[in-house]
This record gives structure tokens, C-alpha cells and sequence, in this order.
């Protein structure tokens, strides 16, 4: 990987990709999230507007034409799932038990912490859960259970009453049999058998097979995400995520063999994916790059580590601590691995990331599949502003007002004031005409 010496350089390189959306290695004009791109767009218009227009019909000539697969039905059966426990190691379907329990009580600490709701003085709000969420899992040639867990148990735990998932087939117009039972173990209510920009249009407009629903959560290619901006608004998203993302600060008492071993996990998802260093010690640094070409020559994606360590990855060398920090907080990257003395420390200063790994027994890896929170982090500088998908995303707030007599002869006249003061005299008056009615008299 490439080395940047001092804190000044890396931050120009850091400031460029941000505000200019260049690369922040290359300085290649291509966004950490990916620039809109007109045909993507224009493609993704139209798939949408016949998904409206046609229904089922275009879901069932999209998926002949771009997945080449001709499907019978659309939905998964009770029997499909049924049998995919058969087709999937008993190893795998334990693994994802136990992932799936640490994950369901990470999420239901959260929502015992989270507000109830209240009704005070005249003034309060509910929580609710959405009715329904869409979650998209990537599929067709590959198969992420883990990518159904942590999107499908957090809106079980919320309380989501139907969770629908769509997912693209492979070319026997199957789902993967580890997808199906990750569904079945996380509480999904119903499957269907379609990807891409079409799958978002069925969630969000419905169809004659697929429900519509409230919010649609989970990644996908740039058309999955164009289309997630485009029914924004019909529908709720939890966002657009872009590639993988980690930055690890190091010093030199770190394990140069697991700093390698976490960049290239992080490098492995994506050609684009971005994996940098950031280190006091120039010695770690050399250590890291040689670890890194030996621990390559064991892998089967070692093409797809190459071009992302070679276009997305740097190390960067800076005197302290602090000033790896600092620029932390300025990239705001989706993972976050802590490897120096007293990190925990540091926890107060660090306020741009999507998840924070401290130590060298919480690598990054073992958040994407199992420590318990979910997986689904903001991507692309998006972590200054946003957050990781939780129990949150799934609930909504409704203010409530139920003012007593003496409430509103308390505020009226002050309300009637800021009123009449921006020229609302209907306001002013759905007051006035209160206070100054007459009393009922009691029978």
C-alpha cells in the first residue's frame, strides 16, 4: 500500500476526498459513495415507472431478462424453506443460531433503554413500530445469511409486525439454501424471489404478489441504491451504503500480523472497498505491508485485496495518537479498529464513525457476523451525520397534545401574539375564539 508521511499531507488527501469526492489515494474523480451516474439513473427511472405500470409482470420479465432466470412464482414456499435446512451444513445452521441470539439480545438492550413514551402537562409522545420493513439481501452467485440477520432481528425486536425480504435468484431460480434458513431462524414472514431496482419498486409501490411496505433496509449494487434514492420519500430507507470501509489506528505495540489480516478482511468485500492504516510507528507500517503480501498469497479474492489495497488503500505515518484522531473524526469511517495503548481512552474524542472495535481480540470481522450489533453502518463520510441501523430505524414517534382549560389560557395569549405577529389571523382567531367563549352552564 502506499505510504503518506505527516498529518498535513494526509489531511489534503483526506479533505480532497471529501469535499472534492476524489479518492482519497488516487485522487481518481469517483466518489466514496459512488457519483450518480445519468444512465444508471435514466435505467433505473424506467424500471420503476414499469414496476408501477405492470405489476408482477415487469418483476417476472426483469428477472427472465437480467438474472436469466424464467420463475414459475414469485414467493418462496413453506416447502423451499423446509428444505434448505437439508442443503445446509449443521454447522452453518448452529452458527447462525447463535449469531442470531447474540444479536437479538444486543437489540432488546437497546429497546429497554429506549423512551417509552410519556403524557406530562398537557404534552407527551408515543414510540411505535413500523407495521412493515423490506429488507434487500444480495444474492444471485453468493449467498450473506449474516446480511439477513442483522437487517431482519433488529426490526423483529422493534416489533415490525410483517418483514418482507426480496432477494435475486441464482440460475435454477433458487434462493441459496443459508439465506433461506437465515430468514427462517431470523423471523422473516415472507421471501420473494427478486433483485435489483425491481425488488425496490415492489417494496415500495407494491405489486399484485408483493406487499407494499414502510421502510427498505439492506445494501446492494449502485442500481439497488439508485433506486433506494428514488422511492425515497414513497417509502423510508436506512440509507445508501457504499463500499467497506476501515480505518485502523496503530501503534507500535500492535500485532502487525492481525493489523494485515483485519485490512485485508475489510479490502476482500470490494474492489472499492477502502482500508487504511493509520500508525505512530514507521516500523508497524513496513511490518503491516510485508504482512500483508504474505497472508495475500493464501487467498482465493486476492485479485479484489490487490485492487483495493492498491487504489483505496493507504498507511499513513503521523507523531501522535492525537493526530490520527483528528483525522479519524475528518474521514468519519464506517469501521473503526483501535490498536494502541489505553485506546478506551481516546473513546471521548473519537465522534465520526459507524462502529468503534477496541483491542486486539475485537476485530472487525467479528462485528460482521456475531459480537451482536448489526453490520448495516454508514458508509462514505455518512457516519458525522448518521448512525448504524438499530432499533431505531424501525420505530416511529408521535407527539401527542392534550391541553387542560387552564393550559390554554396559560399559552393562548402568548401563541395569539406570535400569530398575529407572521400575519395568521386564523390562528390568532382558533384561539380567541376559545378563551373567549362563553361558559357552559352545568344542567
Amino acid at each position: 500500500m502506499r505510504t503518506i508521511k505527516g498529518f498535513n499531507k494526509a489531511k489534503k488527501l483526506l479533505d480532497r476526498a471529501i469535499a472534492s469526492e476524489y479518492s482519497p489515494v488516487s485522487a481518481s474523480p469517483k466518489s466514496r459513495i459512488g457519483k450518480s451516474d445519468v444512465s444508471v439513473e435514466q435505467i433505473v427511472r424506467n424500471i420503476i415507472a414499469e414496476v408501477q405500470s405492470k405489476g408482477d409482470r415487469a418483476l417476472f420479465s426483469y428477472t427472465e431478462k437480467l438474472d436469466k432466470v424464467a420463475l414459475d412464482a414469485l414467493e418462496v414456499t413453506k416447502d423451499e424453506i423446509v428444505a434448505a435446512y437439508s442443503r445446509v451444513d449443521k454447522k452453518l445452521v448452529s452458527a447462525l443460531k447463535v449469531a442470531s441470539k447474540r444479536i437479538h439480545q444486543f437489540h432488546l438492550a437497546c429497546r429497554k433503554k429506549l423512551e417509552t413514551g410519556f403524557l406530562t402537562d398537557g404534552v407527551g409522545r408515543q414510540v411505535r413500530p413500523l407495521d412493515s420493513v423490506g429488507i434487500y439481501v444480495p444474492g444471485g452467485t453468493a449467498a450473506y445469511p449474516s446480511t439477513v440477520l442483522m437487517t431482519a432481528i433488529p426490526a423483529k425486536t422493534a416489533g415490525v409486525r410483517e418483514i418482507i425480504m426480496v432477494t435475486p435468484p441464482k440460475k435454477d431460480g433458487a434462493i441459496p439454501p443459508p439465506t433461506l434458513v437465515a430468514a427462517d431462524i431470523a423471523g422473516v414472514n415472507r421471501i420473494f424471489k427478486i433483485g435489483g431496482a425491481q425488488a425496490i419498486a415492489a417494496l415500495a409501490y407494491g405489486t399484485e404478489s408483493v406487499p407494499k411496505v414502510d421502510k427498505i433496509c439492506g445494501p446492494g449494487n449502485i442500481f439497488v441504491a439508485m433506486a433506494k434514492k428514488m422511492v425515497f420519500g414513497v417509502v423510508d430507507i436506512d440509507g445508501i451504503q457504499g463500499p467497506s470501509e476501515i480505518i485502523l489506528v496503530a501503534d507500535d505495540t500492535a500485532n502487525a500480523s492481525f493489523c494485515a489480516a483485519d485490512l485485508i478482511a475489510q479490502a476482500e468485500h470490494d474492489s472499492m472497498a477502502s482500508a487504511i492504516l493509520i500508525t505512530t510507528s514507521a516500523r508497524l507500517a513496513a511490518s503491516v505491508n510485508h504482512e500483508i503480501k504474505k497472508q495475500l498469497t493464501r487467498l482465493v479474492r486476492k485479485q479484489i485485496v490487490n485492487k483495493s489495497l492498491e487504489s483505496q488503500g493507504m498507511i499513513v505515518l503521523v507523531d501522535t495518537i492525537d493526530e490520527a484522531v483528528r483525522l479519524v473524526n475528518l474521514y468519519a469511517p464506517e469501521h473503526l479498529l483501535l490498536m494502541f495503548r489505553n485506546a478506551r481512552d481516546y473513546l471521548k474524542k473519537l465522534d465520526n464513525a459507524g462502529c468503534i472495535f477496541i483491542g486486539p481480540t475485537s476485530p472487525v470481522v467479528l462485528g460482521d457476523y456475531i459480537a451482536g450489533p448489526s453490520h448495516v453502518l454508514p458508509t462514505g463520510g455518512t457516519a458525522r451525520f448518521s448512525s448504524p441501523l438499530s432499533i431505531d430505524d424501525f420505530i416511529k414517534i408521535t407527539n401527542i397534545v392534550a391541553l387542560s382549560k387552564d393550559d390554554q389560557k396559560l399559552l393562548g395569549k402568548t401563541a395569539i401574539d406570535i400569530a398575529e405577529a407572521e400575519g395568521l389571523q386564523g390562528h390568532a382567531q382558533a384561539i380567541k375564539i376559545r378563551l373567549h367563549a362563553p361558559k357552559s352552564k352545568a344542567k
